[in-house]
């Protein structure tokens, strides 16, 4: 007897677990279950390999991208590129700086760039990357730069207009661009009027043009930390009827500093332009050098020229302000002219605040035994100290405030000087700067002429030498406590030779003023 299921193959029941993948780990097993349960075996599913699509087919190693980087405008850079490059100019080049931190000893140098869009930003560069750079540098040639990393600049260090600065690395690049590019400028200057320094901020950094109308010597001073530096200060004069005090530091005062004298000493009086230099509200405002400073003597410029002309037809005997030393922001109380017996009937000095007034008046006395202090030169930041000092007993000089000693000090006037007008007469007190102007010699010149080589004629000479002389003084006025007395005390911060043409048109103009009041 035939059974259906002799004679029909049976439908495969359906199994879930056909559908995954297994191992087989005991053939024996699996036949052994597949002769039990005599149905039909299927093979099992074999997944073809993953065939990329067209687009995405790898064919080789991926290669790294070695073309050049595409020059962008310093303006343009910013830390989210990853591949950039500049072409610029470099404008200025510090010296190595070397530094001791918690990681221990280190060296550092930056340089300034400039690219034909105007825009600029610092470089800076480190230990082995310093070694790598700083002899290819030069100040004025074209490079090419590229793989630096940017970071915030430090804008106490850094007065670009940029808020970012490169820092380079051992892979960066600088290399000398192959043409000069003249559309890069040589330098970038945003000129302020002297005028405008008054209301400056202290330390900020500037860019200013004036006639050089004055050059003091080179001096030494001894820094707090031992090291002795060179100081020279000149003065500037622009068209804003205003002039400033300028110091120079170090190199600059036997470089750009003496050429300016021989100039001065010859008559000629050349334009000068600073880049970058230093505000200081220390008794006036003044301006001096840093490391990033740039002087240039006659520069090539439309602002050179203007100066010129107007120094040339009839500014050199135009009458200046100075806001250095002691000068009220806004000068406005320096244009009062006072005489001598105004400054005694108005009750002057006696003010919570000290007045500032100018007088003409001519000097008829000056003490001579106390005429000039030894003085502490060692430098606070910048400033120098200026404390009196004594000789210790190895015949050093001691200054008690700084709590140092050193073979030399410097000498500080402190004139005691009777002036007189066509109205009376007072006594004023001259410090170092205006003592000079006065006596036209430093105070160690003359301290040494008389306590050295004991020149009582030669010393005699140079102080009759100033005796009725007219003199323009800018004074200060301040009531203060001597002892339980209150006395007024006159400071002149400021000393300049009467000029008759200057003061001919002062007093043509009173009497224009009289005659039309409106």
């Amino acid at each position: 007897m035939l059974v259906e299921s002799d004679s029909v193959p049976q439908k495969p029941m359906p199994d879930n677990n056909s559908r995954r993948p297994t191992m087989a780990t005991n053939n024996n097993n699996l036949n052994a279950q597949d002769a039990g349960n005599n149905m039909q075996r299927f093979p099992p599913t074999v997944q073809p390999p993953y065939q990329p699509p067209p687009n995405y087919k790898i064919r080789g190693a991926i290669m790294k991208n070695e073309a050049p980087a595409r020059i962008i405008p310093i303006a343009a850079l910013n830390p989210y590129q990853g591949r950039w490059a500049i072409k610029a100019r470099i404008t200025a080049k510090g010296d190595i700086r070397r530094y001791n931190n918690a990681r221990g000893d280190g060296k550092v140098f930056s340089f300034d760039l400039l690219d034909s869009d105007g825009g600029e930003i610092r470089a800076t560069c480190f230990n082995a990357v310093v070694d790598r750079f700083y002899e290819i540098i030069a100040v004025g040639k074209v490079y090419l730069i590229s793989k630096g990393s940017l970071k915030p600049a430090q804008k106490n260090f850094n007065h670009l207009k940029n808020e970012w600065e490169i820092f380079l690395e051992e892979t960066s690049t600088v290399d000398l661009s192959p043409d000069e590019d003249s559309s890069i400028p040589k330098q970038q200057f945003s000129f302020r009027p002297i005028s405008e320094i008054e209301i400056a901020e202290n330390n900020s950094i500037i860019d200013v043009i004036g006639i050089v109308i004055a050059v003091n010597p080179s001096v030494p001073i001894l820094r707090k930390n031992g090291m002795e530096t060179q100081r020279r200060i000149l003065n500037l004069k622009d068209q804003s009827g205003r002039s400033v005090e300028l110091t120079l530091w170090g190199d600059f005062c036997n470089r750009e500093g003496q050429k300016l004298q021989e100039l001065v000493d010859s008559g000629l009086f050349p334009v000068l332009a600073v880049k970058a230099g230093k505000v200081n509200d220390f008794s006036g405002k003044s301006i001096g050098t840093i490391f990033s400073t740039q002087l240039f003597i006659n520069p090539d410029s439309p602002e050179a020229d203007c100066l010129r002309v107007w120094f040339d037809r009839g500014g050199k005997n135009a009458v200046s302000q100075s806001i250095s030393r002691d000068v009220i922001p806004g000068g406005q109380k320096n244009m009062i002219r006072k005489t001598v017996s105004q400054i005694k009937d108005e009750g002057l000095g006696r003010s919570d605040k000290p007045d500032w007034v100018t007088l003409k008046a001519a000097i008829s006395f000056i003490k001579t035994d106390t005429f000039c202090y030894t003085a502490c030169p060692l430098m606070i930041g910048d400033r120098q100290c200026n404390k009196k000092v004594t000789r210790s007993g190895n015949s050093r000089w001691q200054c008690d405030r700084c709590n140092q000693e050193f073979e030399e000090c410097d000498y500080r006037y402190l004139l005691q000087a009777q002036v007189q007008d066509h109205t009376g007469l007072t006594w004023v007190t001259a410090f170092q700067e205006s003592g000079e102007e006065i006596l036209g010699c430093s105070a160690k010149e003359l301290y040494f002429l008389k306590y050295e080589e004991q020149d009582d004629v030669r010393f005699a000479e140079i102080i009759h030498g100033c005796l009725f002389t007219h003199y323009i003084f800018r004074l200060k006025i301040k009531e203060e406590m001597y002892g339980d007395e209150q006395r007024v005390k006159i400071t002149v911060v400021k000393a300049e030779k009467l000029n008759y043409s200057a003061e001919s048109k002062h007093l043509l103009d009173l009497v224009s003023k009289v005659h039309h009041p409106h």
